[in-house]
Formats: C-alpha cells, sequence, structure tokens
C-alpha cells in the first residue's frame, strides 16, 4: 500500500508517498548505516537529479542498495 508521509528537510516540510516495503527498507537502510530516518533522506534529496521527485528517488536509491548488497561476495 502506498502511504503519503510528511518530513521537514533543511527547515521546510515536504511530503513523499512510497509503498512500505520501501519505507521499511529504508529505515533498516539508515539503521545500518548509523543514521536517522531523516538524515537518511535527506541525504538521498540532496542527491537527486533536480528533474526527479523525492518519492521516485527514494524508490531508486533502495533498489540501488538492493542491487549492491545481491553483488558483494
Amino acid at each position: 500500500m502506498i502511504r503519503k508521509r510528511s518530513i521537514t528537510l533543511h527547515g521546510h516540510r515536504t511530503s513523499f508517498s512510497v509503498e512500505d516495503a520501501f519505507l521499511d527498507e529504508l529505515r533498516t537502510i539508515a539503521s545500518e548505516r548509523g543514521l536517522s530516518f531523516a538524515a537518511l533522506i535527506a541525504d538521498i534529496d540532496e542527491a537527486r537529479p533536480l528533474d526527479s521527485n523525492l518519492s521516485s528517488a527514494l524508490r531508486l536509491f533502495v533498489l540501488r542498495d538492493l542491487k549492491e548488497r545481491h553483488q558483494r561476495p
């Protein structure tokens, strides 16, 4: 199920919509990296291309992370 979430990034409220599975994975990644959930989202937001939306950037980040983990020996 897709859920809309609100978060404050750089002092501004914004929202994103992702499926629960992506949200769970983002929380796991944040924990494994020793980051707060908000810090991870802020990092992803800062790195995303200007022509992409935050929701897409979050999904693509999770996909890249999972692919990298799969490729590790």
